[in-house]
């Protein structure tokens, strides 16, 4: 194993470098503090760890070890994570290459309390918009139904919820009974953060919360998982959501990614199948709420291309709003470095951050027999 320190000296230099002035001392790296070439270094480095390239590699390493510091800014912060997933990936397949093993974040999983994920989700903008985009439309696919079976396909653990009930509640013909069926997913593929509560608990806030505001409400829970395009959840709705005066509606919010979409034999991936399967129950809406991004390339340096160039949003939401060294900070980033992780150093079922563009998703819903309507006056507004 080996080890680096800050005034270490570099490793023997192989007789080809990436590029021509690549550094070969510590004293010429300034040139190679920023963003640009921070991810065509990582790229290369990829390149090398996948071709077993350990000379490269280790040369590579020393430069990225050296250039960014896990405690820099944040162009430094958000390289040393993909310094860390890359060095994983390195040792999960087997590979004599490594480098410095500190971990750049504190142990996970992260478990918070609900204000404490409240905070949490506030940091970065996509999840507060979607939930009042979201609800605002839920809300109207209600309208004239007695009961709301809501499906809550969510990452955040039903933080939306109470915004929405408090929507329904202030109806003046009073609001419909609340139906809320989440899945339970394995928790060793759950993004960080968590809850410090059960799902029984949790519901069971929900309820109370819901009873406070004259709004009738039931809590469902079916173990489900992703990986297989959340099978289990639906056999439960195409047995549970067969009421006429019910206004079925899937919420989607930052878990549809999570679904894989390799298929074989010709047979439909578990994204189309997912999507096919939803479109069988007829519901009266399905919202999509996701990130706009690509992460679903085979390649290791197609996903890291795409990944750094979108993951330099959360690290920078951090730099501006939270003081260096705080302890909200070094939680919000290490569950950010989970994501790059899990982008890079992950295959197969446990890879889960699989981010695609808008158009796909609404190629394949549309595939699916689903039309697109545009938002109400309140939601736009």
């Amino acid at each position: 194993m080996m080890q680096f320190t800050e005034n270490a000296p570099p490793p023997p230099l192989y007789p080809t470098r990436p590029w021509p002035d690549f550094p070969t001392s510590a004293k010429s790296l300034g040139s190679f503090n920023n963003a640009a070439c921070m991810e065509q270094l990582l790229v290369h480095c990829a390149h090398a760890i996948e071709t077993n390239d350990a000379t490269l590699a280790q040369q590579l390493l020393w430069v990225l070890h050296n250039i960014a510091p896990p405690d820099g800014d944040s162009n430094q912060r958000l390289t040393s994570a993909f310094l860390r997933a890359l060095l994983l990936r390195a040792s999960r397949s087997g590979s004599s290459i490594s480098g410095p093993t500190t971990p750049s974040h504190p142990q996970l999983p992260l478990r918070l309390s609900a204000i404490s994920l409240a905070g949490f989700i506030d940091l970065t903008p996509w999840h507060r918009f979607g939930f009042s985009a979201a609800n605002s439309a839920i809300a109207d696919a209600a309208d004239g139904f007695p009961v709301l079976h809501l499906v809550d396909l969510t990452t955040t653990h039903c933080m939306q919820i109470p915004t929405l009930i408090d929507v329904l509640a202030s109806r003046p013909e009073g609001p419909p009974f609340l139906r809320l069926t989440i899945p339970s997913t394995p928790p060793s593929t759950c993004p960080p953060p968590t809850l410090d509560i059960s799902l029984d608990e949790l519901g069971s806030r929900l309820v109370n919360f819901a009873r406070s505001r004259n709004v009738g409400m039931d809590f469902c829970v079916v173990p489900s998982t992703p990986a297989d395009g959340f099978h289990s959840l639906l056999e439960y709705l195409g047995a549970n959501s067969n009421n006429a005066g019910e206004a079925l509606v899937i919420n989607c919010h930052m878990m549809l990614h999570r679904i894989p979409d390799e298929s074989a034999g010709g047979i439909l991936s578990p994204r189309a199948a997912f999507a096919k399967a939803l479109r069988s129950l007829e519901p009266s809406l399905a919202v999509l709420v996701d990130e706009e991004a690509d992460f679903t390339a085979s390649d290791v340096v197609t996903r890291l291309r795409a990944a750094f160039n979108y993951m330099w949003i959360p690290f920078d939401a951090v730099e501006t709003f939270l003081p260096a060294g705080s302890e909200q900070r070094r939680k919000y980033e290490a569950a950010v470095c989970w994501k790059i992780e899990n982008v890079i150093a992950q295959e197969g079922v446990q890879r889960v951050e699989r981010l695609e563009p808008r158009g796909r998703w609404g190629q394949r819903m549309r595939a699916a027999g689903f039309t697109g309507v545009g938002f109400g006056e309140e939601a736009a507004t």
